[in-house]
């Protein structure tokens, strides 16, 4: 839920909300009049330190209990993966306030969650005006039923009197009165007939009717009449709500807003599978709501190098309620994160001292070296306790020497490289792959739900490197070989659009696939993996098959073809501009 302003407003004091049964608690906003909320309302939600959000008040899933002490509401925000408990006090409807808002926060993550709102506001109304479309011709259809039947009873009206006619010239006198009784009944059978068909008769819809009608939620009929109050509420807080709101699919469970010391709590909702090889993955308990339901660690954690993938990770914990320090080699990069609540360290050496846990991402062997060999570095804030978590892509031989340097200080490591890329990290989708300190890795568990949809644990030291390196090895080579494919495509003549149309119809169907074919189909290679830390897994890739004689020749032959593309200035582009390398 971040954005770029961390500052909030106070909210009012709340006063009782009389008489009403379901009325949690009236917000008193500025000078206007005591507002009651109510289940379905789309309101301004102020969750720690963030500033207020657009949410919906929803049903809490089942198996979530309200916290205890002050009364609140579930809400699920609008444009973010999180939902939360919030408090009475801090909330607000949102059209009354909706200006108010906008003109306090800027950022363009705020900016996405108002324009989600719209969106719902816009299909829900769209709903409405259907259902009232389906009433109106449900009326019509009635009435022109009931103006059939009229006319035909007027028709068996007609021809009785005409049959009346003829046996009164006939019969005569006496037998005219067994005609006209004869008559009555025949011109009243369709009458009651066709008055029976009428909805009307009965005094109450047909069946098909009630499917028709939809009923209006709160906050459309508060659109619709532009009033805080004096609307219907929905008929009970206990009944379920139906959300057809698309931007709500991937809440299931709840962030609570007090931290806690509770792996225990969290594993409840994961599944913990081990393996015969010994490793353990922490999973998801469902892989559409994966990070939220997360009680953040009351440990203070640190995070040094603020990257690609860095830079989203550190979102993501902040979003989910931990207290971190950030540090960057570019201070410049801090400044964001600060806004978004966390605080600043001036060197790693400060940040691992007055940190819990501290995390590192950079970008190499070299880099990681430095970040804990180097002056004021990792190292020097070590002491007993302290815990070092290093999330960078090396080898284990490096790995391993960190680890051994950190240990022998009285630290704690662990080594915990991620697969994915930018968009990966920025919506806490990465994989972890973890190993050494199985405690620390127990200790992480809430960051790295924050963070990733799955975590692994591998064992001793090392392991993480090398599975890392194997999973680069494989997406490098078939990034160049996909790219290998468009090329040859085009100077055969073939339409590279219609052979990734048809890979997207085959088993080699993924989103990777899709999206690195689309960037270069569209020549666009802004980096969402670095196309020089692909070639640099590769290279180590190969490095690790040649200590232990294990022959890796597609992954050296796609090796080639990136230093090509490096050699083209296409360095600091995504991986996908390997492309280039066959077209120059």
């Amino acid at each position: 839920m971040g954005s770029p302003n961390g500052r909030g407003h106070r909210s009012p004091p709340v006063a009782r909300a009389p008489g009403s049964p379901r009325a949690v608690g009236p917000v008193c906003v500025g000078k206007m009049a005591a507002v009651s909320l109510r289940l379905g309302d789309l309101v301004w939600g102020k969750l720690g330190r963030y500033p207020p959000w657009p949410g919906k008040i929803v049903n809490p899933p089942k198996d979530l209990k309200k916290p205890r002490g002050k009364k609140c509401f579930f809400v699920k925000f609008f444009g973010t993966e999180d939902h939360a408990w919030i408090k009475v006090e801090q909330l607000k409807p949102y059209h009354p306030h909706k200006e108010e808002m906008i003109k306090i926060n800027k950022g363009k993550r705020f900016q996405q969650a108002v324009d989600a709102v719209e969106e719902f506001l816009r299909k829900t109304k769209g709903k409405d005006q259907a259902s009232s479309h389906n009433s109106t011709e449900e009326k019509n259809r009635r009435n022109s039923s009931e103006e059939r039947g009229k006319q035909s009873a007027g028709e068996e009206k007609r021809k009785a009197s005409l049959s009346e006619g003829k046996v009164k010239k006939s019969t005569g006198e006496g037998k005219k009165r067994v005609s006209s009784v004869s008559s009555e009944r025949g011109s009243k059978s369709p009458l009651k007939r066709a008055q029976d068909q009428s909805p009307r008769k009965r005094g109450r819809p047909p069946k098909d009717e009630k499917d028709l009608t939809i009923p209006e939620s709160s906050t459309v009929k508060r659109v619709m009449t532009g009033t805080v109050a004096g609307f219907k509420w929905p008929p009970s807080v206990s009944e379920p709500v139906k959300d057809s709101d698309p931007h709500f699919h991937h809440f299931l469970l709840s962030q609570t807003e007090k931290p806690a010391v509770c792996y225990q709590a969290i594993t409840k909702k994961l599944k913990v599978c081990e393996e015969e090889t010994g490793s353990t993955s922490i999973q998801a308990a469902d892989s559409t709501a994966v990070n939220g339901s997360i009680t953040p660690t009351d440990k203070k954690i640190g995070f040094l190098g603020l990257g690609l993938m860095g830079s989203g990770i550190v979102s993501n914990l902040l979003k989910m309620g931990h207290t971190v320090t950030v540090w960057n080699r570019t201070a410049e990069k801090c400044d964001l994160f600060i806004q978004e609540g966390a605080r600043l360290g001036r060197t790693p050496a400060e940040v691992v001292s007055t940190c819990d846990i501290t995390f590192a991402c950079v970008s190499d062997p070299k880099a990681a070296k430095d970040l804990v060999l180097g002056p004021s570095g990792v190292l020097q804030g070590i002491r007993p306790g302290k815990c070092y978590v290093d999330m960078s892509t090396v080898d284990a031989d490096t790995v391993t020497e960190l680890a051994q340097v950190i240990v022998s200080r009285g630290g704690r490591f662990l080594e915990a490289p991620v697969s994915g890329n930018q968009q990966l990290s920025n919506d806490g989708m990465l994989v972890i792959l973890a190993a050494g300190d199985r405690g620390l890795y127990e200790d992480c568990s809430s960051c790295f739900q924050a963070m990733g949809k799955t975590s692994f644990f591998l064992g001793e030291v090392g392991n993480a490197a090398k599975m890392m390196l194997i999973v680069n090895m494989v997406q490098g080579s078939f990034m160049a070989t996909i790219a290998e494919g468009l090329t040859l495509a085009q100077v055969t003549g073939q339409s590279q659009q219609t052979l990734l149309d048809i890979l997207n119809q085959g088993q080699l169907a993924s989103i990777f696939l899709d999206q690195k074919c689309q960037n270069i189909l569209q020549g666009n290679f802004k980096p969402d993996f670095y196309l020089k830390y692909i070639q640099k897994d590769l290279r180590l890739a190969i490095a690790l098959g040649d200590s232990v004689n294990h022959p890796t020749p597609m992954a050296a032959a796609a090796n080639e073809v990136y230093k090509r593309a490096k050699a083209l200035d296409q360095s600091d582009n995504d991986m996908s501009a390997v492309y280039r390398a066959y077209i120059h």
